[in-house]
């Protein structure tokens, strides 16, 4: 795709945008990481590689029936043993942090009611699902309190008079017709997403077909799911977040100096800090899923395997052939599919997953401890996918669209094409099965996710597509002042409204998100 000399002025603009913000602003953002702001914890943080890593629990169908399988969430407070000696609360689905891991199938429907116990409204959303908009999780669909807390006012639903209402528990249904591949669910409730997924809503949701179990690649025991995020503790054990309301009921928004994001201080992986796992000298697929709320991640081995990472899938599901990383550049939900091969390393090495983009601890993730050689019948074919091949057609449209810092009053905020999102006002109104091109220009780093259709990623600058681009994606990792090109097929089996937003959660909060309506 050829870029316009229009679009590159643009995306000098947005440099020329940055260059006028007042510098407490700036000593916040952009650089070669992460925007945002670092919160010290008040106890001192856990020894490195102590805790033990482990897998999310799996949650069972509460019931199987000719049409699909039956789950039952309940959203409600929990206590979690993250440090030494204290416990530290959390809101869990089901209690638990990270929440249980869904495991479906390809073409299976899936049901799953959640029952809201904790004291404010929330709204799930799976992402990366092909949803119908009903069951989207939009952020003003919202479910309140089954135990007399936080009600719905009569008639709306926060800023939007067309928001779906529930109150105590709700369905939501999944087809599932999609491609394998790791998905995750979370809270997306209008102005308050960030601090909901901070405290703990959130938790992965993997699909499997008969494609990719036919591939023979690592599985169960040696099939990890690695979600990673940064935390900060206050001196009671809990979770601390620079809320402007700390009940998350009225006042949106965080404290001055934190509106480029919230950055955290301990590392978790599946909620341990710096955990330790155990593995065979053997092949394990890893599932890494970037799910904090402003850290950018670059992730490495150290010692190197000589394979490196073998990645085998991103986003969207499996790749047409394996590509051979040497780290991987993985923004806020983003999700890495992985292989790595320990077979190599001695018995009782330690291979430890670093993080380029951090310093002091925030550097360190997790470590492995490879024990004995065992009969590893895995393997990692040349020829992954058939599916993993672009859309075919002609494009329809081109459009545009700018994200970038502005005031909201005496606050900063954050803006797509200038506007601060508002859920009756829509930015793009493709009609199904349209193909069409956006071009993305952004200020400062921006991860933009968009809802419904996954996307192929055409270009950035004047050049290719990225290293860590390959693949169908729903997230892309936008650098300072950069423009890119993504590909866009509107999904021809669901229409309705659903948001495409920027995936820093601060600046999601703080109206970084947009419409689009499929006709």
């Amino acid at each position: 795709m050829r870029v316009s000399r229009r679009e590159f002025l643009t995306a000098a603009g947005a440099t020329a945008v940055a260059a006028g913000l007042g510098s407490e602003f700036l000593r916040n953002v952009g650089g070669a990481s992460s925007t945002g702001r670092l919160l010290a914890s008040a106890l001192p943080r856990p020894q490195l590689f102590e805790a033990a890593f482990r897998n999310p629990p799996v949650l069972r169908p509460s019931s199987r029936t000719p049409d699909g399988d039956h789950y039952v969430i309940t959203q409600h407070v929990g206590r979690a043993r993250i440090l030494n000696d204290v416990d530290t609360e959390i809101w869990g689905y089901n209690g638990v942090f990270p929440g249980p891991t869904l495991e479906t199938r390809r073409g299976r429907p899936v049901t799953v009611t959640h029952t809201n116990l904790l004291p404010v409204p929330t709204s799930v959303h799976l992402h990366g699902g092909r949803t119908p908009a009903d069951s989207d999780g939009y952020p003003t669909d919202l479910l309140y309190p089954a135990n007399g807390g936080a009600q719905p006012a009569a008639g709306s639903s926060g800023t939007d008079p067309s928001g779906a209402l529930f109150v105590g528990s709700r369905p939501y249904r999944y087809p599932l017709e999609q491609r394998a591949a790791t998905l995750w669910y979370h809270d997306h409730r209008m102005d308050f997403t960030g601090p909901s997924v901070w405290r703990g809503l959130a938790g992965f949701h993997i699909v499997r077909d008969d494609n990719e179990d036919r591939l023979g690649l690592p599985s169960g025991d040696h099939e990890l799911l690695v979600m990673i995020v940064d935390r900060s503790f206050g001196r009671d054990g809990n979770f601390i977040y620079p809320s402007l309301d700390p009940t998350l009921l009225h006042t949106p928004g965080v404290r001055p100096g934190f509106e480029a994001g919230v950055l955290g201080d301990v590392i978790l992986v599946n909620g341990a800090p710096w955990p330790v796992a155990h593995v065979d000298a053997a092949r394990y697929r890893l599932r890494i899923l970037n799910a904090c709320n402003a850290r950018r991640l670059d992730l490495r081995l150290d010692p190197e395997p000589p394979s490196g990472f073998i990645q085998v899938g991103s986003d969207g599901g499996l790749l047409s052939r394996p590509v051979h990383q040497v780290h991987l550049e993985v923004a806020q939900a983003e999700r890495f599919d992985v292989v790595v091969d320990f077979s190599s390393f001695r018995r009782g090495s330690r291979v430890t997953m670093v993080n380029g983009f951090g310093s002091g601890r925030t550097g360190l993730i997790m470590q492995f401890i490879v024990g004995a050689r065992v009969d590893d019948t895995s393997r990692v074919p040349e020829h992954l996918s058939d599916e993993d091949v672009g859309p075919s057609g002609r494009v329809l449209r081109h459009r545009s669209f700018r994200f970038a810092s502005a005031y909201m009053g005496a606050h900063r905020a954050w803006t797509i094409n200038g506007r601060f999102f508002h859920p009756e006002v829509t930015l793009a109104e493709p009609a199904a099965g349209d193909l069409e091109v956006w071009h993305l220009v952004t200020d400062f780093h921006h991860p933009v996710h968009l809802h419904l259709n996954p996307f192929r990623v055409l270009s950035r600058g004047t050049g290719a597509r990225g290293p860590f681009d390959a693949g169908w994606k729903d997230t892309i990792d936008l650098r300072p002042a950069e423009l890119a090109s993504i590909l866009i097929p509107f999904d021809p089996a669901y229409r309705g409204r659903y948001p495409f937003h920027c995936h820093n959660l601060e600046h999601e909060d703080m109206a970084m998100m947009a419409n689009f309506v499929v006709r």
